[in-house]
């Protein structure tokens, strides 16, 4: 806690520090195997909870499990109606399974903020990390997966010759001295998608966590009455904050997938 050598600066640096094989080291080519695991577990528990629902599914009077998940698959569905007019047998699942899985990885910032690393250490584990799109390896693993997806739709919507035409002839014209002006446009245009997407989770994600450290860190100090009452106002600032940051997970894990639909569709739509 914030109360033990170090004081504050340590406490929050040490649940900052993400699980990492012995063998690795931070930086940019680290494993980050407690946003591995969490991302992992819970995509396996969105999968089988919608298949348990989609295998029990009545045509009657559903469940209420059944109507929460009816009205889920009818409010992406209809995003992505709204945004993309091609065959959306690929694309609704996939933005399904983009705005369900970040939500749940966004949520698990309304978890305590010592309780995983408590579980944890008593495997033996020294840092662990809970929320894995406020790890931005996590959210640039997810972005390049959809970067590869619009080159991919692109390619299929329009074509080797007609994709690499419009890299070179779009916007300012088919002039040969206009082509690595335009290219260079484009690539500009096409890299800072996936930037956009990776780094507005991220930054949203990890002032939301950090918020939630400092909270937990500034009133677990001091001892006696003063240390209760510190303790009694951290649980209400901890409350507070955490139902507004409903709101946060809830929209930014909306925004991620509207933008993978808006990105996927652009690739797809003909200049």
């Amino acid at each position: 806690m914030a109360s033990e050598p170090g004081g504050l600066t340590e406490y929050i640096q040490h649940h900052l520090t993400h699980l990492v094989p012995h063998a690795s080291k931070e930086g940019f080519w680290a494993v980050h195997l407690d946003s591995v695991a969490v991302s992992l577990v819970l995509g396996v528990l969105f999968c089988f909870w919608f298949w348990l629902k989609a295998r029990k599914a009545t045509a009657g009077v559903p469940s209420k499990g059944q109507a929460f998940v009816e009205i889920v698959l009818e409010f992406v569905d209809g995003q992505v109606k709204d945004v993309f007019h091609g065959d959306r047998r690929v694309l609704g699942p996939l933005a399904l399974t983009v705005f369900v899985w970040v939500f749940l990885m966004n949520a698990m910032d309304l978890l305590p903020v010592d309780l995983l690393p408590w579980i944890t250490e008593k495997f033996g584990i020294g840092h662990f990390r809970a929320v894995p799109t406020a790890d931005i390896n996590m959210t640039f693993a997810m972005s390049i997966t959809v970067f590869l997806l619009i080159i991919v739709y692109s390619f299929k919507a329009k074509g080797f010759g007609g994709y690499m035409h419009e890299l070179f002839t779009a916007p300012f014209g088919k002039h040969p001295a206009l082509w690595i002006p335009n290219f260079a446009l484009n690539l500009v245009e096409l890299l800072s998608k996936p930037v956009s997407l990776a780094m507005r989770l991220f930054g949203n994600m990890y002032a939301g966590e950090l918020v939630f450290m400092l909270i937990a860190g500034l009133f677990s100090a001091g001892a006696g009455l003063a240390g209760w009452a510190l303790y009694g106002a951290g649980i209400i600032g901890y409350t507070v904050w955490g139902i507004f940051h409903i709101l946060i997970i809830s929209i930014q894990a909306f925004i991620f997938m509207v933008l993978t639909i808006v990105y996927i569709s652009m690739a797809h739509d003909h200049h």
